[in-house]
């Protein structure tokens, strides 16, 4: 099971939902994009809110690279996890620089996995509390215009 983390599976495929949880964590404390495009399928959909949804390894390479031109030292720390069947379900904190401060916020992954790689993930979190934050911190507004990063309100 992933080391140190809290986890619940109901599984017999356990170990490689553990595997893909430890290969999640380190890839976000690395804040590497080339280490969370390793854990994706090459027809990977990302949808997430307040941010269309993307298709294909490409468009995760362009995304990721738009999130750390937005938040450079964005990172995840993984509190818990749990499995069934093929889905796993990952809880962490992103959390980054922003507008001189530091802004974090919870969120929820639902991997649907693919021969021990991601070929969905689904991210649920307080949107309204996230762009509050980001309104607060206009130090940190040109960086987000500058990023490429375009986050939708609807």
């Amino acid at each position: 099971m992933a080391t140190g983390l809290e986890s619940l599976t109901e599984t017999a495929g356990a170990s490689e939902a553990a595997a893909f949880v430890d290969r999640f964590a380190a890839a976000w404390a690395s804040s590497e994009v080339e280490r969370l495009l390793a854990l994706l399928t090459d027809d990977i959909v990302l949808r997430q809110p307040a941010l269309p949804d993307t298709h294909g390894k490409a468009a995760a390479r362009e995304a990721f690279t738009r999130l750390f031109r937005a938040f450079p030292d964005l990172h995840a720390i993984v509190h818990r996890w749990a499995a069934r069947g093929d889905v796993v379900f990952i809880e962490f904190t992103l959390a980054a620089t922003f507008g001189g401060r530091e802004l974090s916020w919870p969120a929820v992954d639902r991997f649907l996995l693919r021969e021990g790689l991601a070929a969905e993930r689904v991210n649920y979190f307080d949107t309204r509390r996230f762009l509050i934050e980001i309104l607060k911190r206009p130090r940190g507004w040109r960086r987000l215009a500058t990023s490429g990063l375009r986050p939708t309100l609807s």
